[in-house]
């Protein structure tokens, strides 16, 4: 059975490559929307649950419609407005589900245009829609901390106060990282007179700023892509350190199987983000033709984890108990969010 990250993930895709098809609002609800909905397990088929173009009598406003109203229970939870993919989300695009807002029970508001996901709540003042989101994602970028969100939404788990729990920090760390990567992609000239202080002691003339301007903006990228990779070099350092070598294996096996230089990586992650719980001598790599499993004392019935890396979206597959769960990645670094999960099943091997 598919999981949520599976199924958002494979929409992700969709839109990457379906972007210019979907430049009417209802391509993007028939293409994206409605698919999304069903990812987060609703019926989308059931109109006690999933309603389209629900109509409400807002103050000032008879007959007017909201693209899709969720209800749970019988009670109006989570309102939906999409725009076409071409519309840049702004405050004005809310008007209509500010008005359902406050005439619904509605708890929670998402403005779209098929490729990015406003979320909306009423932090500021009850019953009032909040201008701000506390949650925004590109689905055609997704990283890991919008899908743990997004998980807090399917219909299994939804819960009011689970969602509001973190909905204040999720509002204000979102407003920093579009602040910070505003600074990355055009550095502002407070930001640049403030970090080229202690640097750059001649006079700020226009040129001056120019080329501090272009210097801060390559800094700030290299700063973040050093900070990348010196958490994966310090991870293989350590491994590689206790790491005997018969536990590595040839480049190339019997039968054609071919271990990457990218799970032999992925090998050395994995022991290092458990070696405190499992001696790293204690952990095997095994090549077959479908996947690249991370065993315990050599032992199939030790599973600690599997990489399914030959095919374009590549995978990390998690154990608990017997029963896999695959789990889409972005890059060998994501890996490092399923630490916690890594080591809950290297604990039931320690003994």
């Amino acid at each position: 059975m598919s999981t949520i990250e599976e199924n958002i993930r494979v929409l992700s895709d969709r839109v990457k490559t379906q972007s210019n098809s979907l430049l009417t609002e209802e391509a993007a609800k028939t293409a994206v929307i409605l698919p999304f909905l069903r990812a987060l397990g609703y019926d989308v088929f059931n109109p006690e649950e999933v309603i389209p173009e629900f109509t409400a009598d807002a103050v000032g406003k008879k007959g007017e419609k909201v693209d899709y109203v969720i209800k749970f229970d019988g009670d109006i939870r989570i309102l939906i407005e999409c725009k076409p993919i071409t519309t840049k989300l702004e405050k004005t695009h809310l008007a209509q589900l500010y008005r359902y807002f406050s005439v619904t029970t509605a708890k929670f508001a998402i403005l779209t245009n098929g490729r990015f996901f406003h979320f909306h709540t009423d932090l500021d003042e009850p019953n009032k829609l909040d201008a701000k989101p506390f949650l925004t994602f590109d689905i055609t970028d997704l990283q890991s901390s919008a899908i743990s969100e997004l998980k807090k939404f399917e219909k299994n788990n939804f819960n009011i106060e689970n969602i509001l729990a973190t909905a204040e920090r999720l509002k204000y760390t979102s407003g920093i990282k579009v602040a910070i990567n505003q600074l990355l992609e055009s550095p502002s000239e407070d930001f640049v007179r403030i970090v080229c202080a202690g640097v750059y002691e001649g006079r700020l003339t226009a040129t001056a700023k120019e080329m501090l301007t272009g210097v801060t903006k390559s800094a700030f990228q290299e700063v973040i892509k050093d900070n990348v990779q010196n958490r994966l070099s310090t991870a293989l350092a350590a491994t590689e350190q206790s790491a005997p070598t018969e536990n590595l294996i040839p480049a190339v096996q019997e039968d054609d199987i071919v271990t990457t230089d990218e799970e032999v990586e992925g090998y050395m992650l994995i022991k290092s983000i458990v070696r405190d719980i499992i001696r790293p001598n204690r952990i095997f790599i095994r090549d077959a033709k479908s996947y690249c499993a991370i065993l315990v004392d050599d032992n199939n019935r030790k599973p600690l984890a599997r990489m399914h890396f030959n095919r374009t979206t590549k995978y990390i597959g998690l154990f608990n108990g017997e029963a896999e769960e695959r789990i889409a990645i972005d890059s060998l670094d994501h890996i490092f969010d399923f630490s916690d999960r890594l080591r809950e099943t290297a604990q039931k091997y320690s003994a």
